[in-house]
């Protein structure tokens, strides 16, 4: 496979596709940071979901007529029917006749109605309690979980962009929570002190 061509969906696309899917999905990653802060913040080359694993079928279902690639390491894909589905969560969508991508879809570890998260499977929280929802009805991942992940890869210039932009909005629960994520998973983060 060549370099992957993205021409990703907005939020508003997704939620117009996946309107009626029967289990929880929200925007993740970057995008997530705009829905919560209400404006764009800056430019986004894909756009990333999240599901509990065990719904992907539902997601799937949804987007009838597209191609799902398993991807990991790098950029590396997969059919979703080969063994790397089982290996690797995050899972692209594709257009067939024109080969562009334009959705990620992260797989990610649940029990039942409680999202776990994948960095530590200690941080269980309800699907109620990690999605927020815009006034447009678009569902999006709460901000001090997206910035758990961001933290991993605080390096780049995109990740520290998004902690400044989030930080001001935060209540003192959400710090507290990002807080405590972070020393269990990130012990010494410099992100750890700003909040």
């Amino acid at each position: 496979m060549g370099e992957p061509v993205w021409d990703a969906w907005r939020p508003e696309e997704v939620a117009r596709r996946l309107a009626g899917t029967a289990v929880p999905w929200y925007v993740a990653a970057g995008w997530a940071v705009d829905l919560f802060v209400g404006r764009p913040t800056r430019e986004h080359g894909d756009l990333e979901i999240g599901v509990p694993a065990g719904g992907f079928g539902a997601v799937r279902s949804a987007l009838t007529g597209y191609e799902f690639d398993v991807v990991g390491h790098g950029h590396l894909r997969w059919p979703v029917e080969s063994p790397a589905f089982h290996h690797f969560f995050q899972t692209w969508v594709r257009e067939p006749a024109t080969g562009i991508y334009r959705l990620d879809v992260f797989r990610e570890p649940h029990d039942r109605d409680l999202w776990i998260c994948r960095h530590d499977d200690s941080i269980r929280l309800p699907y109620s309690r990690i999605i927020s929802v815009t006034t447009a009805g678009i569902p999006y991942l709460v901000p001090e979980i997206v910035l758990l992940f961001k933290a991993k890869r605080a390096e780049l210039p995109k990740n520290e962009a998004d902690f400044t932009a989030v930080l001001p909005l935060l209540t003192a629960a959400q710090r507290s929570w990002l807080r405590e994520s972070l020393t269990r998973i990130h012990p010494g983060h410099r992100w750890i002190a700003a909040l």
